[in-house]
């Protein structure tokens, strides 16, 4: 036989392009158009429809950047159109679309006259049936029309001013397409279906394959069957011509793919989260609608933010979700707040994703979900797993693994073990998308790459237009329908996420492990854009425990007297929560959304301020003595951890010596010296005698680097910034400033053009060396590191991760060890020899480097770097731009114990109020190991007190945790506090003695 192969193949495209598709809807209408334009952020529905609607133009160009526009829709349905079997009338809305980028252009809803929704326009999802608007032939409803600018412009990486509404201009963004009454050719539209899976599997079947020749033949036929004069009228004849190729069922042995409908909306990010809480209704609504024509259809919603925003604002929409939630087909998954980052957040905040996520989803649905769903985060904390079964879950699902640059993941359903031990059945999809479309080139994919074959057979492939929302559409399912069982493909099923587990896991007994963090080898650059929101961050999180501590204590101490804020507390927690979201916490949305960040992280330190000056002053009660607030796990000036009390002033003195130009500070416990510009030449703790700065290699040594990576500007921190850099040693000025208990260097400095004030302190009796850094930051693609070269032969960095840390080698033996040229730490990290080490402490820095060199003398110079401010110019431009304060403390001898509590004392500051009595503390805890990262009154509303803690310095400890009011019994209880088994500990009256291994996280509940 001759090879006409692409002959046909092209024929085939150009019939399905020009011929098939046009005859989807044989005849329509135009309906008649009038308008009104939003003067500026958009209304709810009840104000728009009270609007006077002038007469719109067709085609008109319209839109603004960011603005909405309501039209309204009205017109007749012809009395013949719909009638004949096989036919359905359809409104179809082009509000300007493109084909390209679902989500990330202009988004409309539709809405009845009476205010209820009725569905979503989107490019791919165009049309309204006529049985929805449920007024019979004669038409008249709304749409509510988003101008949302594309950010992305086609992914250039190119500087926008799309981002900020008061750059954006006020040029029209789109042009309105055909709006029409249109009637549908069922049968036509089915035969579309047909092709498009058809065409899809065989381009991705081996040529030497007798199958693809098969389907190739039977599309042939399909088009000579087909009349291009009557689609419509011999489509029937085409669809059977296709019936034999279709009806062939699937190999015995091919693999299956759990379908699950899903639309990855993110919280924030090419757009603020106004426009998020809309795009939620759209893609919502869509689904619902969705699920009354198919009901088999289930779709897995991984955000509980997001229905609550559902809840406040489209109450309507919520009742009928809830509605698909009792029947089994919307299904609750994830279970926390938002997909949040997980490199970044602090212990407490994590876990409280997990307490606020599944809290909602059991008020509001009843439903316990068992897995963590975070497809799109930047990496994955080795403390995950721990935090994950202890909320009750047992499964987690992530795809953004496969965007890794160099190493390939080995297994794709696996145990992964956490820095406890704690071991989690993950599931990572290889589709390699969490917006599949269920084509022929995607589920080949998912069959080809998976990595378990031979022990597993089973994976999962979320669909669905996803990042700006949209969802699965008609022709996804009818996809999925078709590939249930088709010949050279793999098997596809509709289920739910948690169907697809338990078949997962009872097919996959003895399960690979993978052990300790899953470091994605890209977006580095997010540990470090954004610099004001990460310290919102940071604040925050710790002005809620200090809240949370003392409010707590006024609770029990001044019962009766105080009440326990538990409303405003959830609300704060929430909002923090929000944004930690995996664009909003990295620094990697556009400006709109971090100068909302901005503003929500002041009022939530104004709030939580007034609530923690309430709390004190309850518990302190009037007087005129000064007292100090001791809210960290570990003593401070006297004052035992927890507890309110005077402190002991009595600190000592700092030496000064000036020699030179060169400046020697000395507290009688570390001693430090500078040479005339600023660069701390010598460290040592007079407890060791040691030298902790390597020879020849001063720290305090400011780099600036260019940051110019190949793509995702405010993501991407590529190895190259290596190799081009500026050091900045030169010191402006230099001066001493004593002040009572401290001395202060004070160090004046260009990074480019950008002002550089540093005031490093060493206070009497402290052990650690303070650097505040102030930059007047103007510079715009590069890098600014702070360096510290010490004399340590470290092997491996500890650095601080969720109730515990991570150990990472200084080598580079492997690729997986080589791609870890910016790794992220919380608080502090550690490195060091036996015996000896050293800790440098942050206040909200999370972007670090370490390295080591062997120098000429035989000596090792490890050096501890932090990243502390960028200036990506994508997706905001101007991101970073003014002025920051970045405070690091050094800390020469210290192990494990000592960077713990550094990391505390430096992002817990003093507080001190004027009151009349001191305050025992809450609970006690009688080894420093066990590190109390929460005191709160339990959600239930009981009173009772709820104590979190952790071993701290990965090893096996044992401890006491003690009530310090009359306690009835402890219990031991899960995030959600539910009591679980306890093995190992001693739980009685008022008192729990624990065995905690490594990193083992606790909850305890103390019943008043």
């Amino acid at each position: 036989m001759h090879d006409d192969r692409r002959l046909t193949e092209v024929r085939l495209d150009r019939f399905l392009r020009e011929r098939i598709t046009p005859a989807v809807y044989a005849r329509s209408i135009a309906l008649s158009l009038s308008s009104w334009e939003v003067p500026d952020e958009p209304v709810p529905v009840a104000a728009a429809l009270q609007q006077e609607f002038r007469p719109q133009e067709p085609g008109a160009a319209w839109g603004r950047p960011w603005s909405t526009k309501w039209l309204r829709l009205q017109g007749e349905v012809p009395l013949d159109w719909g009638t004949q079997p096989g036919t359905a009338v359809e409104i179809v809305v082009d509000l300007g679309f493109t084909q390209e980028a679902p989500g990330f252009q202009c988004e409309g809803i539709a809405w009845r006259p009476d205010g209820s929704i009725i569905k979503a326009i989107s490019p791919r999802n165009q049309y309204i049936p006529l049985k929805l608007l449920g007024s019979g032939l004669a038409i008249d409803f709304y749409v509510e029309a988003a101008a949302n600018p594309d950010v992305a412009q086609g992914w250039t990486f190119a500087s926008t001013p799309y981002g900020d509404k008061s750059t954006a201009g006020s040029a029209p963004q789109y042009r309105l397409g055909n709006i029409v009454i249109a009637e549908l050719n069922q049968t036509v539209w089915e035969l579309q279906q047909d092709v498009w899976t058809l065409h899809g599997l065989m381009h991705q079947l081996p040529m030497e394959q007798p199958r693809r020749y098969r389907i190739l033949r039977a599309l042939e036929d399909m088009m000579d069957a087909v009349d291009p004069d009557d689609v419509g009228g011999t489509a029937a004849a085409g669809r059977q011509a296709l019936e034999e190729v279709l009806r062939q069922p699937a190999y015995p042995s091919a693999h299956q793919l759990v379908a699950t409908g899903h639309a990855h909306i993110d919280s924030a990010w090419l757009w603020p989260v106004r426009e998020t809480i809309r795009k939620c209704a759209r893609t919502f609504s869509n689904v619902v609608a969705l699920m009354d024509d198919y009901p088999d259809f289930v779709f897995s919603c991984s955000s509980a933010q997001q229905l609550a925003w559902i809840k406040e604002y489209y109450p309507d929409l919520f009742g009928r979700i809830k509605e698909k939630v009792a029947a089994g087909q919307f299904v609750p998954v994830g279970g926390m707040w938002v997909e949040s980052d997980t490199n970044m957040p602090g212990g407490e905040a994590m876990a409280r994703q997990f307490i606020e996520g599944k809290g909602f989803f059991l008020e509001e649905f009843g439903v316990d979900c068992q897995e963590a769903w975070l497809p799109d985060s930047f990496g994955y904390s080795a403390a995950l797993p721990q935090i994950v079964k202890s909320a009750g879950s047992q499964w987690f699902l992530t795809q953004k693994i496969s965007w890794n640059q160099v190493n390939r993941m080995p297994h794709h359903t696996f145990n992964w073990e956490g820095i406890d031990g704690t071991r989690l059945f993950t599931h990572f999809p290889p589709v390699d998308t969490y917006n599949a479309e269920l084509s022929g080139r995607e589920l080949a994919h998912a069959e080809r790459n998976y990595r378990d074959h031979g022990r597993g057979n089973t994976s999962l492939v979320p669909f669905g237009h996803g990042d700006g929302g949209g969802g699965p559409t008609r022709e996804m399912l009818a996809a999925a329908h078709r590939t249930a069982s088709l010949e050279g493909s793999p098997r596809v099923r509709l289920g739910t996420a948690a169907s697809f587990f338990e078949q997962a896991r009872e097919e996959y007994a003895n399960l690979p492990v993978w052990v300790g963090e899953m470091y994605l080898e890209l977006h580095r650059g997010t540990y470090t854009s954004q610099a004001r929101t990460k310290l919102g961050n940071r604040r925050s999180e710790h002005l809620l425990r200090e809240a949370e501590l003392w409010c707590a204590s006024a609770a029990v101490r001044c019962a009766g007297s105080y009440e326990y804020p538990a409303a405003e507390l959830k609300r704060l927690w929430r909002l923090v929560l929000l944004q930690q979201f995996h664009d909003i916490l990295p620094g990697s949305s556009i400006a709109w959304v971090h100068q909302d960040a901005e503003r929500n992280y002041q009022a939530i330190a104004a709030d939580l301020e007034a609530i923690i000056g309430a709390a004190a002053s309850a518990l302190t009660g009037p007087g005129s003595r000064t007292l100090l607030l001791n809210a960290a796990p570990h003593s401070r000036n006297s004052v035992e951890a927890l507890a309110i009390a005077e402190a002991d002033s009595t600190g000592g003195d700092v030496q000064v010596l000036e020699t030179g130009g060169s400046v020697v500070l000395d507290n009688g416990v570390i001693r430090a010296e500078f040479d005339p510009s600023g660069l701390l030449v010598s460290l040592v703790d007079h407890a060791t005698g040691r030298e902790a700065i390597a020879p020849g290699q001063p720290g305090n040594h400011l780099e600036l680097h260019r940051d110019t990576p190949n793509e995702w500007d405010a993501w991407d921190i590529d190895e190259f910034y290596r190799r081009n850099v500026t050091s900045l040693r030169e010191a402006l000025n230099m001066r001493v400033e004593q002040q009572p208990g401290a001395a202060v260097v004070v160090v004046e400095r260009l990074a480019g053009k950008s002002p550089v004030t540093q005031r490093i302190t060493l206070s009497a009796g402290s052990p650690s060396l303070s650097i505040t850094t102030s930059v007047d930051w103007h510079e715009r693609e590069k890098l600014l590191k702070l360096g510290f070269p010490l004399d340590v032969r470290a092997d491996r960095s500890a650095s601080e991760t969720q109730f515990g840390h991570v150990y990472r080698p200084t080598h580079v033996n492997t690729s997986w060890e080589a791609a870890k040229f910016e790794i992220c730490a919380h608080r502090w990290i550690h490195v060091g020899e036996p015996g000896y080490g050293v800790a440098i402490s942050n206040s909200s820095t999370y972007g670090h480097d370490v390295t080591k060199a062997v120098r000429d003398d035989g000596g090792t110079t490890t050096t501890v770097r932090l990243s502390l401010l960028r200036a990506a110019k994508f997706p905001d431009p101007q991101a970073d731009q003014g002025s920051h304060e970045l405070t690091v403390t050094i800390r020469p001898g210290a192990g494990i114990a000592e960077a713990v509590e550094e990391g505390y004392r430096t992002n817990l500051p003093p507080r001190s109020v004027q009151g009349g009595q001191p305050v025992a503390p809450l609970v006690t805890v009688d080894n420093p190991a066990l590190v109390v990262e929460a005191v709160k009154l339990a959600g239930d509303g009981s009173g009772d007190v709820i104590v979190r803690l952790y071993e701290s310095l990965g090893q096996r400890s044992r401890g006491v945790v003690a009530a310090g009011f009359a306690s009835r019994s402890v219990q031991a209880v899960d995030l959600l506090e539910r009591p679980v088994d306890a093995p190992g500990f001693s739980l009685e009256q008022g008192t729990a003695a624990l065995e905690l291994r490594p990193f083992q996280l606790v909850t305890l509940r103390f019943s008043r």
